[in-house]
């Protein structure tokens, strides 16, 4: 990456930009479970999607959450989101750099992927220098981290393929995977955790910068597709990244309709991403749960709202809030990439 390695891509921070939360509580009743049980309502800013009572009619995305992190819930959710999954199938999964010690458990993923048929692992080359900037350094990190049950496909090992943005922010088309173009369809596997830029990694992150090509389609979600500064601190930050992160994001989902569908995982949520790898701080706040939506918008912006309203979560808050990372969510609604009210639907 002409002298940018991933270390000194993750150092640095930007001002805190202070955000002052509200509390308050909902019954939700669990699906299939006539129990009442007290979930925490949102109290991210609301500036995406609004977090609404079951039964309030409208125009409303469900989102489905368990707290319970296993492979029996992880397909359990699946099953309730996957009515647009058909034919070939790309699972897009952050698969991390080499020994990275939060990425999602392999047994997991294993798991779900062997209950969908004809279906892949996806990734594109990075732009940072680190353990996947090649194809061949990505097919050996693969090895190393247990991505070995199942076929992996590094879509941009052949090239790249444009995508139109419609009504774009900044782009009107992005540099994809040429790969993207094999598959009928797409499930969006997150590891939702902090982002050294974009605050916070959820499934628009996974599909806007992971499904960009390494070194064209990243540049331009970057914004550095003409001039790429060797001091990323220098690149664009805070609002004008998240919204080319949206317009990329937008691309990967126009084009494939309703056929995706969205996963984020809320384990071991370090501030940084899995592309820190070893050097990824621990981290503080609990793990949550599993949400499960076919609404973009609504997954990410529940997730957030679930982080914001856990306890111990100083650290994550402050890199979603100083880099401001929540732009992500009113870049989306103005893309109108999700529904403006989603239901939590609590399972098992």
């Amino acid at each position: 990456m002409n002298g940018i390695s991933r270390r000194n891509l993750l150092r640095g921070a930007f001002a805190v930009a202070a955000l002052v939360p509200f509390a308050s509580t909902l019954a939700l009743a669990g699906a299939g479970n006539a129990a009442q049980e007290d979930v925490p309502l949102q109290k991210t800013p609301v500036i995406g999607s609004r977090r609404v009572s079951p039964g309030t009619g409208g125009d409303v995305a469900k989102v489905y959450f368990s707290p319970v992190i296993d492979s029996a819930s992880l397909i359990r959710l699946y099953n309730l989101v996957n009515e647009g999954i058909t034919g070939k199938v790309a699972i897009k999964l952050h698969t991390g750099e080499k020994n990275g010690p939060n990425i999602l458990p392999r047994d997991m993923v294993k798991a779900l992927q062997a209950t969908i048929p004809n279906s892949a692992i996806v990734e594109t080359n990075t732009l940072y220098q680190g353990d996947r900037q090649t194809t061949r350094d990505h097919r050996e990190t693969l090895q190393v981290n247990g991505w070995t049950f199942c076929p992996v496909d590094i879509m941009d090992e052949h090239g790249d393929v444009n995508l139109p943005v419609q009504g774009g922010f900044h782009l009107k088309e992005v540099a994809m995977g040429k790969g993207i173009t094999d598959y009928d369809s797409m499930l969006v596997l997150t590891h939702f955790k902090g982002h050294a830029m974009g605050g916070f990694g959820g499934s628009m992150k996974n599909i806007a910068i992971g499904c960009a090509s390494g070194q064209v389609g990243k540049r331009q979600v970057h914004g550095v597709a003409e001039n790429m500064p060797a001091d990323w601190k220098q690149w664009p930050g805070k609002e004008k990244l998240m919204e080319l992160m949206a317009d990329s994001a937008k691309a990967v989902a126009d084009h494939f309709g309703k056929h995706i569908t969205y996963i984020n995982v809320l384990r071991n949520m370090s501030v940084d991403c899995d592309c820190a790898g070893t050097s990824a701080q621990k981290p503080e706040i609990r793990d949550i749960g599993i949400l499960a939506s076919t609404d973009l918008l609504a997954i990410d912006q529940a997730a957030c709202d679930l982080v914001f309203a856990s306890e111990n979560n100083q650290a994550i808050l402050e890199r979603i809030n100083s880099r401001h990372g929540l732009r992500q969510l009113s870049a989306m609604a103005e893309h109108k990439m999700g529904k403006p009210a989603y239901e939590l639907i609590t399972v098992g």
